[in-house]
């Protein structure tokens, strides 16, 4: 019986321990990191021992929340499917979307995990189609940025940019930019846009932009030295091209999320952020409408 017994737990561990194929070994190769593979799977470590993060004043080890990661998996006609999660400082989150999308890789979702943390810690979620030796390829320049960098901003309160004051805004040169009116309440000038073209609707109700499927945009300061938020609308297929256009234009993305449950059609949001002279800012605002509605 025991030897029984002992020809089944080899036999059990042989089916768990698997071989690690050789384009998954060359692309730890690639990325330098560490890794294993077991249920068909290759799991990649990207670890954020560089960062010693407390939460609510708790000193929090690595392994409880900040172990980033890729993974890949074979798909269908001999191309591997990636997803990931990479553990991000403020500073490193625009420099490595940047990366990601730059070499054909999507960005997925941009969130965060918990709150009172010190430094605040922010969470990517990477996807991409290819060869192992593609994917390993197109990653490797987005996780030489972790932890490299130098921080621009010494804390979330206060900021390495700062400068912006209320004065003069051309608000009709904005619109003119952009293509829509805004409002002025008080020194802030907003543009917001509906998405009456997706057709939503709940319990038979059109869900509209005063019910928030809409893209805005709000500008303060002056027009050489200005600030704008906003959020961006968008299906699936138009997250990556709105992406594409924020960031080219110098803006920073701030998060990526839903704020609907529900549908068709599901429906993203995006929250951005930026400076600069106002019809800079304007223009970037524009180049991501301009990815809307595309068919």
């Amino acid at each position: 019986m025991n030897k029984l017994l002992g020809i089944l737990y080899l036999t059990s561990a042989a089916a768990i321990a698997q071989t690690m194929p050789a384009d998954y070994d060359a692309v730890l190769k690639t990325l330098g990191r560490t890794g294993d593979y077991k249920a068909n799977v290759l799991k990649i470590n990207i670890p954020r021992n560089d960062v010693k993060v407390t939460i609510d004043g708790i000193a929090t080890p690595t392994p409880f929340g900040f172990g980033g990661w890729l993974a890949m998996t074979k798909g269908d006609g001999g191309h591997e499917v990636m997803m990931g999660d990479l553990v991000l400082l403020e500073d490193e989150v625009n420099p490595v979307m940047s990366a990601l999308l730059s070499n054909g890789l999507e960005v997925s979702a941009l969130h965060n995990h918990f709150f009172f943390e010190s430094p605040r810690m922010f969470y990517m979620h990477v996807h991409g189609h290819g060869t192992a030796a593609e994917l390993a390829s197109k990653a490797k320049p987005a996780l030489d940025l972790i932890g490299k960098g130098t921080a621009m901003h010494q804390s979330s309160v206060s900021g390495g940019r700062g400068g912006v004051t209320p004065g003069q805004m051309d608000t009709a040169k904005i619109a003119k930019i952009v293509g829509t009116e805004g409002e002025q309440n008080g020194q802030v000038y907003k543009i917001t846009i509906g998405r009456d073209d997706l057709k939503l609707k709940e319990m038979g109700a059109p869900i509209n932009a005063r019910m928030g499927l809409n893209t805005w945009a709000a500008f303060y300061g002056s027009d050489a030295n200005a600030e704008i938020a906003g959020d961006v609308a968008m299906l699936g297929s138009e997250v990556t091209p709105v992406l594409k256009a924020l960031r080219d234009h110098g803006l920073d993305v701030v998060a990526i999320h839903h704020h609907m449950v529900g549908g068709p059609p599901v429906v993203y949001f995006l929250h951005y952020w930026g400076t600069g002279p106002t019809d800079k800012l304007a223009a970037g605002f524009k180049a991501a409408l301009a990815e809307l509605g595309k068919k």
